[in-house]
């Protein structure tokens, strides 16, 4: 691969952002708080040793590395940084040469049945029973083609078609996997829609958003109860979860009015651990308050506005967010209401319309799994963390990059050069 072919490809890339940092580690080890495990393997180990023109961690120091080295021990990453002498036993990969990412992690998918097949229950306004693994077909064709995008963790939720559709699963990309091969945590966290979708004729009370926050708040009584008599109901065992704060709720909810209402139920009045996703429409005017509750947000599939807010102006929705102080913004296609594959698209999109395009990157990697609770497993190259790793021929938020290698747990799950063009 001829070096110029990773150069940025426009004024503001993710290049120029962390020159300086490229600058100072690649002239030091910049160590990860976890010590590098540089010995030979032993008998019957395997590893993969991945040189690349240039890692981008996304650690807690947005550490860069020009022509740096992976060690990938079995399932996990045993060292990243500069290039240096291989230990015995790993062996080198080839078609590693290029732009090393961690893969990106979505954190609102419907993908996991191969289709919109199986993800509402409709007879009940709220499902907090409902398990969307239960539908789940690992390493059907939309998650193969998500894995040659560079999408390597997903949480699989049920659709938003009422007021509490239930909960979903984490699970990898993996493109030739059993469900337990794929599946990371099969109850990773509850699924909430506050406003619009269930407002359609569910013939409940769901049809008014006065109706939908009764419902809400009256079913949140019951896991509360339950949790004060120290009863555990079958019912509500997940939700009681949630309100203890074991488990984390991702909310849909966009417009002015439904994202305001989702923070002040979910986290000022239950203090869960929330996530509001969409925030479309109008949601970014109300982006200063947002940003003072401290919860993090999940944009998408919408990544602009020009009529909701009336103000004459394209508007970028997550650099109004990001402007506004929010800490923790993640990214997300709400697939396929976009194509899952193009998630990092969002990411280039969000930084034409002014957000800064390395925090792009840490939205589709390491916020999403801060705000999951799963960042010492999955969303930046750091020593111990699992072994997702994505190597493209260009910058990662440049459209004209190819995807080459993705491995998801140290295992080549997409070759381009063999297995051809999927995405």
């Amino acid at each position: 691969m001829r070096r110029d072919r990773t150069r940025p490809a426009a004024e503001g890339s993710i290049a120029r952002a962390v020159g300086l940092a490229l600058l100072v580690c690649a002239a030091s080890a910049c160590a990860s708080t976890r010590k590098p495990d540089l010995t030979a393997l032993g008998m019957g180990e395997e590893g993969w040793a991945l040189r690349c023109d240039k890692i981008l961690t996304v650690d807690g120091d947005d550490h860069v590395f020009d022509h740096g080295l992976i060690l990938v021990r079995g399932s996990k990453i045993a060292y990243v940084g500069p290039d240096r002498p291989i230990p015995d036993g790993y062996k080198i990969l080839p078609g590693t040469a290029g732009v090393a990412t961690p893969g990106l992690v979505e954190l609102h998918s419907h993908i996991h049945t191969g289709s919109f097949v199986d993800v509402n229950d409709m007879i009940l306004p709220v499902n907090p029973e409902l398990h969307a693994a239960a539908g789940m077909k690992p390493s059907n064709e939309l998650i193969k083609v998500a894995c040659a995008g560079g999408v390597t963790t997903l949480y699989g939720i049920p659709g938003s078609g009422t007021s509490m559709g239930g909960f979903g699963m984490l699970y990898k990309a993996k493109t030739n996997a059993t469900y337990d091969e794929s599946v990371v945590k099969s109850v990773a966290g509850m699924k909430i829609a506050q406003s619009y979708n269930p407002e359609r004729g569910a013939g409940d009370f769901g049809q008014t958003r006065a109706g939908l926050s009764w419902i809400l708040e009256d079913i949140n009584a019951k896991a509360i109860e339950a949790n004060r008599e120290g009863r555990k109901d079958r019912a509500l065992e997940n939700l009681q979860k949630v309100q203890a704060k074991e488990l984390p709720v991702l909310i849909h909810c966009a417009g002015s009015d439904g994202f305001t209402a989702a923070a002040k139920m979910w986290k000022e009045k239950y203090g869960a651990r929330c996530i509001l996703s969409h925030g479309c429409f109008d949601a970014h005017a109300t982006a200063d308050y947002i940003a003072s509750t401290g919860v993090p947000i999940n944009v998408g599939p919408r990544e602009i506005d020009f009529f909701s807010t009336r103000n004459g102006a394209i508007n970028g929705i997550v650099g109004v967010y990001e402007r506004a102080g929010v800490k923790n913004i993640s990214l997300c296609t709400d697939s396929p209401v976009m194509p899952q594959e193009e998630l990092f698209l969002q990411g280039a999109m969000s930084a034409r319309l002014g957000a800064d395009s390395y925090q792009m990157l840490r939205g589709m990697t390491i916020n999403p799994a801060k705000a999951f609770g799963i960042d010492d497993r999955v969303g930046s190259l750091e020593v111990g963390k699992d072994a997702d790793i994505v190597i493209r021929n260009g910058e990662p938020l440049d459209p004209r990059s190819r995807v080459e290698l993705v491995l998801i747990d140290g295992r080549v799950q997409y070759d381009r050069s063999r297995d051809g063009q999927w995405f």
